[in-house]
């Protein structure tokens, strides 16, 4: 689906919750796609897109940025600290804060560089052992512990479990960020993007709807 038009779905989604035009950042996941698809966008005018690798980035975004002024990166996988150097070097906001020992190296890279991303607590919102995140139980305590180190903490991310309704855990995250007076919202995807709209997600992150099926490499 052309870029165009998923915009204006998110228009249209943040019409119908009363919201400005402005008030969501659309993430362009370009995570596992090639070149030849992601420089359309860019030529589209869009700016923000999302990668789950560092590496994968690190190759793919330099190119780009030496061609194209603005352009701006969110992390959204899982980040190893053995990264985590080189992830705020490169990227604008990083959505996939999930434990201690991660803040706490974040919190020495800034005090090093004077400066950090934007930061959004990753939240388990089903519990999903396989999966990683900040369980809901730990997220109140985990937030004034990353506050407590003095980082920039933007909000809460969350990836429902795909076999529920997506709504039920943006609601959740959504009261979450409420009560620990956070405003970002990372939440919904391609299928369910405009649920998110409806429940205050300010990032939502799209990939396939604008790119196509991702081709793996096996």
């Amino acid at each position: 689906m052309p870029l165009a038009d998923i915009t204006e779905r998110l228009h249209a989604a943040l019409a119908a919750a009363g919201r400005p035009e402005d008030d969501a950042t659309l993430i362009a996941v370009s995570k596992v796609q090639p070149p030849e698809r992601v420089e359309p966008v860019l030529r589209e005018g869009h700016r923000v897109f999302g990668e789950n690798r560092v590496q994968e980035a690190q190759g793919r975004w330099p190119d780009f940025q030496a061609r194209y002024d603005g352009i701006e990166l969110h992390l959204i996988g899982p980040l190893q600290t053995n990264k985590a150097r080189a992830a705020v070097e490169m990227f604008d906001a990083i959505h996939t804060v999930d434990r201690p020992k991660l803040a706490a190296t974040l919190a020495r890279l800034a005090q090093e560089r004077g400066a950090c991303p934007d930061l959004f607590i990753q939240v388990n919102t089903g519990e999903e052992p396989q999966k990683a995140g900040c369980m809901p139980a730990e997220v109140d305590a985990f937030v004034a512990e990353v506050r407590g180190m003095d980082l920039p903490l933007a909000g809460l991310m969350c990836i429902p479990p795909v076999e529920e309704e997506p709504s039920l855990h943006f609601a959740l995250l959504a009261k979450m960020a409420e009560r620990n007076g956070l405003r970002g919202l990372s939440m919904g995807m391609s299928a369910d993007f405009e649920k998110a709209i409806a429940f205050g997600a300010t990032h939502v992150r799209v990939g396939s709807a604008i790119f196509g099926e991702r081709a793996y490499e096996l």
